[in-house]
């Protein structure tokens, strides 16, 4: 389906869409680079690590999340999750390399959920208690769509790379 065939309203709401994702990612990676971190009551918080989450995993892939958890160098994987969920949110954002940001964050998102595949049980560090589907598992088909509709091409700076294109194209073919 190419993008003329969508009308504006929907072309507005994927790009509203992956703005909104874009912004999540964006905002995860900042807080967790913010150190220290404050509490609503003003007074500092542990600095965010991804070891509790890693060593907590109960999914199939459990054994690798704890073995991670316990790594000397799980600082050094707290940045570079921060970084990567930064880098995400900032081309989802602005529409900039929007299909590797999509699978940036279908990876992210697929790790996530394969950590702890909600099973109905009340968990402590969830929410609500959920059974199969997670907001992990949402957001996941939510940058799927998002990836299919290729929303870069209909409103981000991946559409300046592709109007001149497809100008010159069109160009070309009516010469």
């Amino acid at each position: 389906m190419s993008h003329d065939m969508l009308v504006s309203r929907q072309q507005l709401a994927l790009v509203v869409l992956r703005t909104l994702v874009g912004w999540h990612f964006l905002y995860e990676g900042y807080v967790k680079l913010l150190n220290p971190a404050w509490g609503r009551d003003g007074h500092p918080l542990a600095a965010w690590s991804s070891a509790g989450y890693l060593r907590s995993a109960s999914g199939p892939l459990a054994d690798l999340f704890h073995s991670l958890g316990s790594a000397a160098w799980v600082g050094r994987l707290d940045v570079a999750i921060a970084a990567l969920l930064i880098a995400i949110g900032l081309s989802l954002m602005l529409g900039l390399f929007t299909q590797t940001g999509c699978i940036g964050a279908m990876g992210l998102l697929a790790l996530f959920y394969i950590s702890a595949i909600p099973l109905g049980a009340p968990e402590s560090h969830a929410e609500g208690t959920y059974l199969i589907v997670n907001k992990n598992l949402i957001e996941l088909a939510a940058v799927g769509v998002i990836f299919a509709f290729r929303t870069g091409q209909i409103a981000g700076l991946d559409a300046w790379s592709v109007r001149p294109r497809a100008y010159a194209a069109a160009k070309e073919a009516s010469v």
